[in-house]
């Protein structure tokens, strides 16, 4: 009914004219002395006609507004066939539209384009800067001090660093590397927990973890770049204590620490972009985007990741992995 209503004020002037057409038509009767029995039938006859004319005119308007409504779900690139147009104003906007489409298709293959060579260019500047890296770890590993130690602590800390680089540029793009295999969920975690085994030592930090035996169907370089996002971050915030990997029922992974804990006004948006909390803006080294890259890993595995936490006692994150079995199916 109200598409109706607005119909009717779309077209009021023509109403209007037909009105005012009407009425010369009946004063020329009165002004000549005609019988109105005369004009009665020609009116009657125009009405009848008139409304016919509306219900056909209206279903035109009816099917092109609907078509349109189902046009505006669609993006600029997947606009095929617009309504035949009803008038030189229609064919003018119809012109005005495929000139914009034409310019946002042009922009979106020119932003890709653009994007693609600096993805090319990180990956290329990630594998050479890797390069002095490897060699300074073969030259600490020659070494068994505590400033060797350190330097090689902060290595794999840059390591990250550089990795995440390269991640978050290609969470974006339309490929993909992600390759689904059975894996020992055990040795995983064990590869990730031995990257983190100095800065335990060094810190004098108690590691709680003992064997599952589980397997599970996923990307190992994927997840273990989850799980070390989630152990850095562990080691980061605790201070004195020790941290938990285990296996909750059915096959949920958690890690749990005993540090300083998540503010409960940060803990809804510590997996936003950016977004680094009251812990953020006391550890200036904090990004923020860590666990941000984390979730959205997460969610191209298929893994619900959550975190819970208390302030002063300390942070549980938990990663479920049932969803695993439907793809090994």
């Amino acid at each position: 009914m109200q598409l109706f209503f607005s119909y009717l004020r779309q077209r009021r002037k023509y109403f209007l004219m037909l009105m005012l057409f009407c009425a010369i038509f009946a004063v020329s009767f009165i002004l000549y002395h005609l019988p109105m029995r005369a004009l009665l039938y020609p009116t009657l006859l125009c009405i009848l006609l008139g409304s016919a004319f509306v219900i056909w005119d209206f279903s035109r308007a009816k099917r092109k507004h609907e078509t349109l409504s189902e046009i505006q779900k669609m993006t600029a690139s997947l606009i095929g066939v617009l309504p035949e147009p009803q008038g030189a104003d229609d064919e003018d906007y119809q012109a005005i539209i495929r000139t914009l489409q034409q310019e946002v298709t042009d922009s979106n293959a020119a932003a890709s384009a653009r994007y693609q060579d600096l993805v090319e260019y990180y990956t290329i500047w990630v594998h050479q800067i890797k390069t002095p890296i490897t060699s300074m770890r073969l030259s600490l590993e020659k070494e068994d001090t505590a400033l060797s130690r350190k330097l090689s602590s902060d290595l794999f800390k840059i390591e990250q660093y550089v990795e995440m680089v390269l991640i978050l540029l290609r969470l974006d793009s339309d490929s993909s590397d992600y390759v689904f295999k059975e894996h020992s969920l055990d040795e995983i975690v064990e590869q990730s927990i031995s990257k983190f085994a100095g800065e335990f030592i060094e810190r004098n930090i108690r590691l709680d973890y003992a064997p599952s035996g589980e397997t599970v169907v996923t990307d190992e370089k994927w997840l273990s770049f989850v799980i070390e996002q989630v152990l850095s971050n562990a080691l980061k915030y605790t201070r004195k204590g020790e941290i938990r990997i285990y296996l909750r029922k059915p096959k949920t992974l958690c890690i749990a620490d005993t540090g300083i804990g998540i503010d409960p006004a940060d803990l809804p948006r510590v997996f936003e972009k950016g977004y680094t909390g009251f812990n953020g803006r006391t550890d200036k080294r904090a990004s923020g985007i860590g666990l941000y890259l984390c979730r959205q890993i997460c969610n191209n595995l298929g893994v619900k990741i959550q975190i819970s936490s208390k302030p002063g006692e300390g942070t549980s994150v938990s990663l479920d992995l049932t969803q695993y079995q439907l793809k090994n199916e």
